[in-house]
């Protein structure tokens, strides 16, 4: 039943408060101003998909030249070491305190957007802003509170393309963007300005700079509902779809009394890449092991990037390390801590102004590496003019060396496998390989899968990657993995893989969201 406000919604009496008339009455109206624009703009998605499968290939809009051609307008001014990842308690706690610049609370990639999760998630930030914020672990005994120090905040709400089906407006799901941002900036404005900060964001997945453009509309209705002075809200952009990298000046742009910079989305790039181009033989890409940044699609974007951030006087964002230590094998760590060092290093010196990393241990690794090379807060000094990437630059899908191997193949299907399961438990993110997996790298490993076997791809030993050998190796892996879990604990990840290698869903994430949209839906149910 709908109440005063038009709004729908099923709360628990811990979350009353922080869904309280106001609250709603807020988020209702944002609702109301925007849902149609994001609706018509996933519309113009589907669109170009369709232009692109019918032999389009993106390119820079003449319509937009004017912007790109105009050396004359800069961004608002915009930090350099960044932790990313969930919104849970102790990691909240554990992030703030790891020595980074910046901690970005993750609503999308990694957690899994339980109403639970993205309730208490929402509570855990109110806490952290009042830095009144603690939790006791049962299992260790240990308790955890904030330091003196600690990062600033920042929030990644779920992209565009998401719903929260928990909150009806006129009974309708409220995006799961309008939630997310118009929940903490209600909650967060003013004690993130009176602790001499602000409201920050990063905005995800995003592909036009119409989309873009629908944030700075969003921002400016939520500043003037709450008094709040325009432009005190500010928003790093993912570039992590190939279409957004066309439009990069064009997306600052629309946000540039918001804008604090751009961000290499590295692994959702991936994802994106194969996922505009899956239907072409040409843009077979090899295993994910083998596409790295000096990938010639991938070095371009880097380059562009850094170029169209430092032009317009805002900061350009290195991508997530995916490597966590390695315990008990200090061999092993070795090797990841100098693949994250030299990462860091290629990152430093292209010339971005800071960088990503997902494990607090990895913070001083950066932290000693962008302080030895960057002294300085910044490096806007970095021009590049002499740098001039060109479309098909950016679709450049060649990888030299590049292969298919079987090992390659099961890695993928394990990946997708305990992502799924963690992820239909209400984690999104989980260690695997001693790699930190969120939903953008799992959605790179099951989209190979498909892409390899609508195009019967070979392994570098000649095997043909068909439906059938997928579904065998899924096989084998659900009976390796159930040796140590319950008979039967796989078998909706596995039957969701194998309708994902011949039926391709846009996300992974909205495709499994219906598996727990129940109220604080109990894990032995799942």
């Amino acid at each position: 039943m709908q109440n005063a406000a038009g709004v729908s919604v099923n709360v628990s009496a811990e979350y009353k408060q922080l869904l309280n008339p106001s609250a709603q009455q807020f988020l209702a109206t944002l609702h109301r101003c925007f849902n149609q624009t994001r609706i018509n703009l996933l519309n113009e998605r589907v669109k170009k998909q369709e232009k692109i499968q019918n032999g389009w290939l993106p390119t820079f809009n003449p319509d937009t030249k004017y912007i790109r051609d105009d050396p004359t307008w800069t961004a608002a001014k915009p930090a350099p070491v960044e932790i990313t990842g969930p919104v849970s308690r102790k990691m909240v706690i554990n992030a703030l305190n790891s020595g980074a610049s910046t901690f970005m609370a993750d609503f999308e990639d990694s957690t899994a957007p339980t109403w639970e999760n993205i309730l208490e998630g929402q509570v855990n930030l109110i806490d952290a802003n009042k830095k009144t914020i603690s939790f006791h672990d049962k299992k260790s005994g240990k308790s955890y509170s904030l330091n003196e120090k600690i990062a600033t905040l920042l929030v990644r709400p779920r992209g565009w393309h998401m719903v929260e089906k928990h909150f009806l407006v006129d009974g309708e799901p409220i995006s799961a963007s309008l939630f997310d941002f118009g929940l903490y900036f209600f909650h967060n404005v003013h004690q993130t300005l009176k602790n001499g900060l602000g409201p920050y964001f990063y905005l995800p997945k995003m592909e036009s700079h119409l989309e873009a453009r629908l944030w700075n509309d969003v921002f400016n209705v939520a500043q003037d509902m709450l008094n709040i002075p325009r432009g005190t809200i500010r928003g790093t952009v993912l570039i992590e779809t190939i279409l957004a990298s066309f439009e990069m000046d064009e997306i600052i742009y629309e946000l540039r009394d918001h804008s604090s910079g751009l961000n290499c989305g590295r692994w959702d790039y991936i994802f994106s890449f194969i996922k505009k181009f899956k239907h072409d033989p040409k843009f077979v890409l090899p295993q994910r092991a083998d596409i790295t940044m000096t990938t010639p699609f991938m070095d371009a974007y880097v380059k562009l990037l850094i170029k169209t951030c430092h032009k317009r006087g805002v900061h350009a964002m290195g991508g997530m390390a995916a490597q966590i230590p390695i315990k008990n094998n200090p061999e092993a760590n070795s090797k990841a801590m100098e693949k994250v060092k030299k990462d860091k290093l290629r990152e430093v010196t292209a010339g971005h102004d800071g960088t990503w990393v997902a494990h607090p241990d990895l913070v001083k690794i950066a932290l000693e590496i962008f302080n030895k090379h960057m002294p300085q807060p910044n490096q806007l000094y970095k021009q590049y003019p002499e740098i001039e990437v060109k479309a098909s630059d950016l679709l450049n899908y060649r990888v030299v060396g590049g292969k298919i191997t079987y090992d390659g193949l099961v890695a993928n299907v394990q990946v997708s496998l305990l992502y799924l399961q963690a992820w239909l438990l209400g984690n999104g993110c989980v260690p695997i390989h001693n790699l930190m997996e969120d939903a953008a790298t799992a959605e790179i490993s099951r989209s190979q899968l498909y892409q390899w076997v609508k195009h019967g791809s070979k392994t570098d030993d000649g095997k043909v990657v068909t439906r059938d050998l997928v579904n065998k190796i899924i096989d084998e892996q659900v009976k390796e993995l159930e040796k140590s879990a319950k008979p039967g604990v796989y078998d909706k990840p596995a039957g969701f893989l194998k309708r994902m290698v011949v039926d391709y869903p846009e996300f992974i994430t909205t495709t499994l969201y219906d598996s727990f949209k129940g109220f604080a839906l109990p894990k032995e149910k799942l």
